[in-house]
């Protein structure tokens, strides 16, 4: 039997052929998926990089929030310390009679022969205002009345300027 040596050297060349195409292909495709995993990669990238951005913009915005909630907080201790010691010390010289409350009568109202003075003293500031002093212990439940409502128009103050911080942002 003749080996057809043409046919081999066809079929060689064919083989050879499609090696070479395949190995073409193979450097082609693979050089597109190189191009397309650095750039899946360079996406990627960005991406993380965004969002470490957002990341850090949102941690900033929460510190700067809770520094002012901090100022406000401290603010708000502050006036409820300084009306809480202001109370204490009228609460104090209320209790060692170094201060009287007084309040003032409307001259018309008053009783005719309850013998209430109709002038005031010569050392009175008001001009001839009739003035009934209170019971030390009246007076110091009007001191806590007062204390009261001090401390809720300080947290009421409060809440306002939190809403007004709300309402401008």
């Amino acid at each position: 039997m003749a080996v057809p040596w043409r046919a081999v050297g066809q079929l060689a060349l064919v083989l050879i052929g499609a090696g070479s195409a395949w190995q073409f292909q193979d450097w082609r495709y693979g050089k597109q998926l190189a191009d397309q995993a650095r750039q899946h990669g360079e996406t990627l990238n960005q991406l993380t990089m965004a969002g470490a951005e957002a990341q850090k913009a949102e941690q900033d915005k929460r510190l700067e929030l809770e520094q002012k909630l901090a100022d406000s907080e401290q603010t708000h201790y502050r006036k409820l310390s300084d009306a809480q010691r202001d109370q204490d010390r009228l609460r104090d010289r209320l209790a060692t009679a170094d201060v009287r409350l007084s309040v003032l009568l409307d001259a018309a109202d008053v009783a005719k022969d309850c013998g209430m003075p109709t002038a005031a003293g010569a050392g009175g500031v008001d001009h001839a205002a009739i003035r009934a002093r209170l019971d030390p212990a009246h007076a110091q439940r009007i001191i806590a009345i007062t204390d009261t409502g001090d401390r809720g128009l300080i947290a009421l103050a409060a809440c306002q300027a939190y809403v007004r911080e709300l309402v401008t942002k």
